[in-house]
């Protein structure tokens, strides 16, 4: 992907400060952070979303963030937890098209989270729910 700033990253062909390179997933520091040790995971090989990524792929990034995330409770920052989010598509506010899961440490009243208003929805409307998701994922992927 020429126009991919990721690619670029994961090509050696653009400035990144890597935290973690393994074959198949490469991570570094965001730069623009929300909290101060936020940074990305993304798969060395391009998916622009979810539907693309590979499952290995997605595997290999996952596993990537969950040992981050222990790492950066284990060091000398100053974390009391750690976010792991994916965006995937631009009203979840995926900004980059290139799959990258976020690692964002947290602090008590750093200012980050979700701001949403959960709702209660009746069990037969989360019974729907279930029911229109299970009937999605019969279908063959692709």
């Amino acid at each position: 992907m020429n126009d991919c700033i990721f690619c670029a990253i994961v090509a050696g062909v653009a400035p990144a400060s890597v935290v973690l390179d393994e074959p198949d997933v490469l991570a570094f520091m965001d730069i623009r952070p929300f909290t101060p040790g936020h940074l990305l995971v993304v798969p060395k090989r391009h998916a622009s979303g979810l539907a693309q990524l590979e499952p290995d792929d997605g595997s290999a990034v996952f596993d990537a963030g969950r040992r981050i995330a222990t790492a950066l409770r284990a060091s000398s920052l100053p974390i009391d937890g750690v976010n792991l989010m994916l965006a995937d598509g631009v009203a979840a506010g995926q900004e980059v098209f290139h799959v990258h899961l976020h690692v964002v440490p947290r602090t008590g009243g750093d200012g980050f989270g979700m701001r949403a208003r959960p709702q209660s929805p009746n069990r037969t409307v989360l019974d729907g729910t279930a029911d229109a998701i299970r009937s999605a994922l019969t279908v063959p992927e692709g």
